[in-house]
């Protein structure tokens, strides 16, 4: 224990972005102790709480509807654009901020099918997100489709050849979670792509427990569609809106099935008949969330000067650090990683199993350790690699520890 203390408190010392925990709003403050579920909710910014208060004294109090004509009308394709530059290696003009990932999912998708004639099949797997399963099960019960499982092991992710070995010419989409939500895997997106291609089918993406944390390459892999939250390693705050994705190529053959006003080529101009703006503005549909985009501002320009290069290897060091704690620290009560160990199979999050965890979580969090919960068994710690310290995550599994020991 003393070597894991120690080795803490050096890899802080030695950490080159530690100075970014500065940036939060009271990290070490408050009732919190370990905070390990930046993979569901991230903490705020100091400079989040001071945009907020501009925003609503200057911009909404002082400009009131004039701002949408002084830039409110731009910021979701302006941020789409800089998140597309920032964490998701998508160029220009793909790229937009809107809705809920539920509902961006909905709408890609239904517009990749609707885009794919002829082609009667959904290739997805057993366990991924609940919401995408969900999503495209009401899809398939619309549309007369066959959805197409993949069971994956809950413990790993989806494997490219799993993929090769359950497409077929009637494969219109496969859709499936860059890291999976409960065990951290990260999928090679690049391979899956290409058998998808192959075959002729789309590709579509959750990105939503990998997009700042891990880097991703959409426009270099070959991404057709794309999603995901905010809220999570971007900091945007609960309810965040979502992004969508929809690479240059398809702009002009798909087409999104929730007309509103907003994706219109000419919002104002208020005439009959729909007809699609260019570009990502066509993902749009009714009035922006501006008020909820503020923080992405903020977390963007921190983001883009941290790099998420340097963001995935401390992530690493993190999660590595989590591994080497869980074996010292845990193993000996009957925990078990329930997740990929290997680093390029490893996403932000890691998962601990053991039968009787969730009797665990109320004793764990009244002591300010805050992990996540999965059913059956898991909890997920999850370190945000800007603001979560070596020495935090050793406090958090320490008290785990002295909980199982009672």
């Amino acid at each position: 224990m003393i070597n894991l203390l120690a080795r803490a408190d050096a890899l802080d010392t030695a950490d080159p972005l530690a100075g970014y925990r500065d940036q939060f709003l009271a990290p070490d403050e408050f009732d919190v102790v370990s905070y390990l579920d930046g993979n569901s909710l991230g903490r705020p910014l100091i400079a989040t709480a001071a945009l907020m208060g501009t925003f609503i004294r200057e911009q909404w109090g002082g400009r009131l509807i004039r701002g949408w004509t002084d830039s409110w009308m731009e910021w979701p394709l302006q941020l789409g654009d800089r998140l597309g530059s920032v964490a998701l290696g998508a160029g220009p003009g793909q790229v937009a901020i809107a809705d809920s990932t539920t509902v961006l999912l909905y709408k890609l998708a239904r517009a990749a099918l609707a885009g794919s004639p002829g082609r009667k099949r959904v290739l997805l797997d057993t366990d991924n997100f609940p919401t995408d399963r969900y999503v495209l099960e009401g899809i398939a019960a619309e549309q007369g489709l066959e959805l197409v499982w993949i069971t994956v092991d809950p413990a790993a992710g989806i494997h490219p050849a799993q993929v090769a070995d359950a497409i077929d010419e009637h494969t219109a989409l496969v859709l499936f979670s860059h890291v999976a939500y409960r065990s951290g895997w990260l999928a090679d997106v690049a391979e899956i792509n290409r058998i998808a291609h192959e075959a002729g089918a789309l590709t579509m993406w959750d990105l939503s427990h990998s997009v700042g944390s891990v880097p991703i390459h959409l426009d270099d892999w070959g991404v057709d569609l794309a999603v995901g939250c905010t809220y999570k390693y971007l900091n945007g705050g609960p309810g965040a809106p979502a992004f969508a994705y929809l690479r240059r190529g398809l702009q002009e053959v798909l087409r999104q099935p929730i007309q509103g006003w907003m994706g219109h080529r000419a919002s104002f101009e208020m005439g009959a008949g729909y007809e699609p703006a260019p570009g990502s503005r066509a993902l749009l549909s009714g009035t922006p969330p501006i008020l909820a985009m503020v923080p992405l501002h903020a977390n963007l320009d921190m983001l883009a000067a941290a790099g998420i290069e340097a963001v995935r290897a401390k992530s690493l060091l993190l999660t590595g650090y989590t591994l080497d704690l869980a074996d010292e620290l845990l193993a000996p009560f009957g925990v078990e990683v329930a997740g990929p160990r290997a680093p390029e199979r490893r996403g932000g999050h890691v998962t601990l199993r053991k039968p009787g965890f969730q009797a665990l979580l109320e004793p764990l969090w009244a002591a300010g350790v805050i992990p996540d919960y999965r059913r059956p068994d898991g909890l997920r710690i999850g370190p945000a690699p800007l603001s979560t310290s070596f020495g935090e995550v050793y406090r958090g599994l320490s008290a785990l520890r002295d909980l199982l020991e009672k």
